[in-house]
């Protein structure tokens, strides 16, 4: 895989669905911010290196499981 910009922002329109799922993320950090959180895509040999938990916004499991799953989505 190389760096693609059509899976980024299919990635990028999935961490905004995925913050519209839980209404209640709202007012702990805006849908731009969330999706900073994992943004820039780090890359290694040009393959997408996946998320870590962003350590300065601690996300609940269920949270980021959706956002490693949305990843796996968008990368493959």
């Amino acid at each position: 895989m190389t760096k693609d910009p059509l899976s980024a922002s299919l990635f990028e329109m999935r961490l905004e669905e995925i913050h519209r799922e839980h209404p209640w993320l709202k007012y702990d950090i805006s849908q731009a911010d969330f999706v900073a959180l994992f943004f820039p895509l780090n890359y290694k040999n040009g393959v997408p290196i996946r998320p870590d938990q962003p350590p300065t916004f601690p996300l609940e499991r269920n949270i980021y499981l959706s956002v490693l799953v949305a990843f796996k989505q968008s990368f493959n």
